[in-house]
């Protein structure tokens, strides 16, 4: 019997071994009733340990796959139906009507010019400070009782964070109106169940941050795009009907314009006329490049209708899945019991690990390295795009680590263009919810440094003059 197996691709040989059977039994290669090589003749044609071969093929009879008896060998006992052709296969099953997602995160497998969107480099972390503190959090919990967290949060973080945003964000908030949470998208969901109903309007910026409004549209929102211009929303163009705004007003995502105070002003205004609730995405506020970082839109808030959302993906790393929420007080029993009934509390270990970096004055440190590094890939970016001028013009950009192009002359097939030229870059289109009305790419510096910007710059500007 001829077989063919592969054991290439990523994990462990025995997994590798064992997806390779699986994948020749659904592709037909072994009908029904035909008897698979001895592990020990499989072993040695494959060059592995006969007891990898043993393992497969005992987690390919628990599937159902497979069927032995002593003295008669492995059989193969069924095999999957082939997969119906295109015209045949059924309609769309639930969740289907989800638009999918931009990879602005950088989900994709690196390319060869890589300027994704929101993504930070895993080697810039403070690797030193981040063990120290991770071996205290240990040693710490190694200490404890074992109750479980508390839903708000580690109190320590929580009352470092609120001294953080004091001076940075001229935020004044407590630990008792923080929760931390796992991402500043957890915190986006569990706002969106104590606040949006099926039905309600929720306002969002256009172009905006796909993400939070597939996150509405789950709850069954009328989602309504307000487009922005070089003053941040126009919150005139607000439905009278929204009872939740959605804004990042410090660096607009994606094009990176500040809101004015005017504008926020009237943003204000509006939630207070409409008992409305404003949720402030503040995610990547603390680079700013000319004179301090703006103040939050929340520390204007009076009343307690501004939600306050931060992330540590772009200060230290997505991986670490922290975030934070500033909880209006009439949503906070609201939001902690939907904490409660979602995931509990946040992972103990890594909460107590970042109260230490940041009460130890690591994270300080390490934000002011940060600040310094972007800000000069920030400039070689700017001097790499500004030898095209005839190709695009930057937006201004002030904070943040990501710098908006609008094209001078469209490009029909971008993505196209972008893929073929191996670059990791997003067309501003696919920040719209509808018609784009700008024609231009997102460039993120997160990983991208020296010579790769230039190299990078040079194949973008090949790839739309081509």
């Amino acid at each position: 019997m001829q077989i063919h197996l592969s054991l290439d691709g990523a994990g462990g040989l025995g997994q590798r071994l064992y997806e390779s059977l699986r994948r020749a039994l659904i592709d037909g290669q072994v009908p029904p009733g035909e008897r698979l090589p001895s592990s020990r003749v499989l072993a040695a044609e494959l060059g592995v340990s006969r007891r990898l071969v043993v393992e497969a093929y005992e987690r390919l009879v628990a599937e159902g796959f497979l069927g032995g008896a002593t003295g008669r060998g492995t059989f193969v006992l069924r095999v999957p139906p082939p997969l119906p052709r295109e015209a045949e296969r059924p309609g769309p099953g639930p969740g289907a009507h989800w638009r999918p997602l931009p990879d602005w995160g950088g989900r994709r497998a690196p390319g060869r010019h890589n300027f994704p969107g929101g993504v930070t480099d895993r080697a810039l972390l403070p690797w030193a400070a981040w063990r120290r503190a991770m071996m205290a959090a240990l040693r710490e919990a190694s200490r404890d009782i074992g109750l479980y967290g508390d839903p708000r949060g580690e109190a320590s973080l929580r009352l470092a964070i609120a001294r953080y945003l004091g001076y940075s964000r001229g935020l004044a908030c407590d630990g008792e109106s923080l929760l931390i949470t796992q991402g500043a998208q957890q915190g986006l969901d569990l706002l969106a169940r104590v606040r949006v109903a099926p039905g309600d309007t929720v306002a969002v910026e256009e172009p905006g941050y796909p993400p939070a409004r597939a996150v509405f549209e789950a709850r069954g929102a009328r989602v309504v795009p307000v487009p922005v211009d070089d003053q941040g929303l126009r919150v005139e163009r607000l439905p009278e009907a929204a009872s939740l705004v959605y804004v990042t007003p410090s660096h607009q995502f994606p094009l990176g314009m500040p809101m004015s105070l005017e504008r926020r002003l009237a943003l204000l205004a509006f939630a207070r006329r409409h008992d409305a609730l404003v949720v402030e995405d503040d995610y990547d506020g603390e680079f700013c490049f000319e004179g301090r970082p703006l103040d939050a839109l929340k520390s204007l808030d009076r009343e307690g209708r501004v939600a306050y959302l931060g992330s540590f993906s772009k200060v230290l790393h997505a991986d670490l899945r922290l975030g934070y929420l500033v909880m209006p007080p009439g949503l906070a029993t609201a939001l902690l019991q939907a904490r409660a009934f979602s995931d509990g509390s946040p992972p103990l270990v890594t909460q107590r690990a970042l109260a230490r970096l940041m009460i130890d004055g690591d994270f300080a440190r390490h934000l002011r390295r940060m600040q310094r590094l972007y800000t000069a890939r920030r400039t070689r970016l700017g001097d790499a795009l500004a030898a095209h001028p005839a190709l695009w013009t930057p937006l201004p950009q002030v904070a943040g680590i990501h710098v908006a192009l609008r094209l001078r002359s469209p490009v029909a097939d971008l993505p196209a263009r972008l893929a073929a030229a191996d670059i990791r870059a997003n067309p501003l289109a696919s920040f719209y919810a509808g018609e784009a009305s700008l024609d231009g790419v997102l460039l993120g510096f997160g990983v991208i440094d020296g010579e790769a910007i230039d190299r990078g710059v040079a194949a973008l500007a090949e790839a739309i003059t081509r």
